[in-house]
């Protein structure tokens, strides 16, 4: 079994990790048999978020029921902007998850890196926790690239999550090398780049290459489950007709691929480009439920008032065709809304 080590948090798990955000779109009943048939595989290290609606209380029941989680890493996530709100957020998750202490919590994509004494009282109220055995291990997740490095500069955090799969630009490669060097785990969160990523051999074959990256698959159906237990099973080769695949894979989707980290913004007309942009992304894996209200559907018509001045891919990162991406995730949107509608 390929077994990856999440730096100074001395967890060790399997080269899989699982992704919990897709399991909002399922059954209790469905989600319960995947959990298990991932922990019978070898998968213990579970990656959950309070923001994804029912997950935690899918993967807390399914564990409690099966006696699993004194055998488990549990890992989730806080969007809190303030102690208050950490407290209430924290004991939440606890409460849905069945469990009295999570293995790793993290601050969920805050715009900025919490430190002690930056005011908001969130790095402090992590230390508490730890302190109160409430959780074991303080992470960070994040898709700005600055936040990361700074992050791993502090010394304050014992994992970083963030975007990683064959798609990644050369940043993000040294961003998993740094936190190699200064012993922090790096958690890859969307090794299949939200879907846009098909074949499950190469993504794994991508991330086994660095030793220090723990990939989290989000899966929600047996058949990709299976996928990827058979590529820790037996490992696909990262040899010359892969990589050629792959470095065809990223002339091809690599234009496609936003990262949501918000370089782009703000937008002269009001466009939250850094939702809209990945927004075919993110209906793809989450319930669309929460994405097709009328507030996401007005924010995503506001595509229509782009000036195409230019801005937005003057900024991006990766060099992305902001305008281009944002008219194509509008027009893969009204599509899904009217698929839903004409369901209803």
């Amino acid at each position: 079994m390929i077994q990856v080590r999440l730096g100074k948090t001395g967890i060790v798990t399997c080269k899989n990790g699982f992704g919990a955000l897709p399991i909002q779109r399922i059954s209790y009943e469905e989600a319960e048999k995947l959990i298990l048939a991932a922990y019978e595989s070898g998968i213990t290290f579970f990656d959950t978020a309070r923001f994804y609606t029912d997950s935690e209380e899918k993967l807390g029941r399914a564990l409690s029921a099966h006696g699993l989680r004194s055998k488990v890493f549990l890992a989730s996530k806080t969007m809190c902007i303030n102690a208050s709100e950490f407290w209430t957020q924290l004991e939440t998750s606890l409460a849905n998850l069945q469990t009295d202490y999570l293995d790793l919590y993290q601050f969920h994509n805050p715009t900025f890196c919490p430190k002690p004494g930056d005011g908001t009282g969130l790095y402090e109220a992590m230390l508490e926790a730890k302190e109160q055995g409430k959780i074991r291990h303080i992470g960070i997740t994040n898709h700005r690239l600055p936040v990361a490095h700074e992050a791993i500069d502090s010394g304050l955090y014992e994992t970083l999550q963030f975007p990683f799969c064959y798609l990644a630009a050369e940043q993000d490669i040294e961003l998993a090398e740094k936190c190699r060097k200064a012993d922090m785990g790096f958690i890859a969160m969307k090794a299949m780049s939200g879907g846009l990523i098909t074949r499950a051999d190469a993504a794994f074959a991508f991330c086994n290459a660095y030793e220090n990256v723990l990939p989290i698959w989000g899966v929600q159906r047996m058949e990709e489950l299976q996928q990827f237990i058979e590529c820790e099973k037996n490992p696909p080769a990262l040899d010359a007709e892969m990589q050629a695949f792959i470095q065809q894979e990223r002339r091809e989707l690599s234009g496609e691929f936003c990262r949501g980290c918000g370089y782009c913004m703000p937008c002269p007309v009001g466009i939250k480009i850094n939702d809209c942009a990945r927004m075919s992304l993110m209906i793809r894996r989450a319930p669309t439920s929460v994405y097709m209200d009328e507030a996401h559907q007005a924010d995503m018509e506001q595509i229509t008032k782009c000036l195409h001045c230019g801005q937005c891919r003057s900024r991006c990162p990766y060099g992305l065709d902001t305008p281009a991406l944002l008219e194509k995730n509008l027009q893969d949107y009204r599509i899904q809304v009217a698929k839903r509608n004409t369901a209803e």
